[in-house]
């Protein structure tokens, strides 16, 4: 509580160029729930004057840190988990991002998945079973938690039948967020959809990660289920 307070006081309402380089994103493996970071979303995100940033693999990452350097008006946080890179090539170290502003990885119809952070390759891989199945779906690198890329989830809202956001931080967070921002421009008054995955309300026992996110809920096979869920489709899974 002291360490939050001192966010606030300190930098938050000061507004203060910080940059927190936020390690150990999500959930962690053998350091267990002690150093799982499921939290820091929802409660820097709520913070007025704060930039959140999640990378969805260390290309986004080097961007997001390049991005960081220039703001020199406010505090902004980027997150990354413990352990290796997907191997993706590095950008330009000139690379940067413009702030609240997102990416599509895949245009596709029926449900729109918001990815923030590195379940991205699971989406990507829930993807690939999914269209064996006859279902196209858009998949978005969210990038940014605050701000939204409000025009980008706009169009998204009005183009598709549900929208899904995908993190690895608790309830609060930036599916919370984007709801949020639903329900204030009256998107989901209609027929629109919305669902979000996160981790679940409990502190998940040390293991490997991939086993830890197999017990949350967001491996690339509970993606798909999600999916077909959503769309209340009787195809066989």
């Amino acid at each position: 509580q002291r360490a939050y307070d001192q966010v606030v006081h300190d930098v938050a309402i000061q507004s203060f160029p910080v940059r927190f380089a936020i390690d150990r994103a999500g959930l962690v493996g053998a350091d267990g729930p002690t150093h799982a970071g499921s939290f820091d979303v929802a409660y820097l995100s709520t913070l007025p004057n704060f930039v959140v940033m999640a990378a969805s693999d260390e290309s986004e990452l080097v961007r997001m840190i390049n991005t960081s350097v220039d703001i020199n008006n406010q505090p902004c946080a980027f997150r990354y988990p413990r352990g290796t890179g997907l191997g993706v090539e590095l950008p330009n170290i000139s690379e940067k991002l413009e702030i609240g502003k997102g990416r599509v990885v895949k245009e596709g119809k029926n449900i729109a998945i918001l990815n923030f952070g590195t379940r991205l390759k699971e989406c990507l891989i829930a993807n690939a079973n999914l269209i064996k199945k006859g279902i196209n779906i858009t998949i978005i690198d969210a990038r940014f938690a605050k701000p939204l890329d409000e025009k980008l989830i706009w169009q998204l809202a009005t183009n598709h039948e549900a929208i899904l956001t995908i993190e690895e931080s608790s309830i609060g967070g930036f599916g919370s967020h984007v709801n949020h921002f639903l329900n204030e421009k009256n998107l989901l008054d209609g027929s629109l959809k919305f669902r979000s995955m996160i981790l679940p309300d409990k502190f998940i026992d040390q293991n490997n990660p991939e086993e830890m996110y197999n017990e949350a809920g967001l491996d690339a096979k509970a993606i798909e289920y999600k999916v077909i869920e959503i769309l209340n489709s009787k195809i066989l899974i």
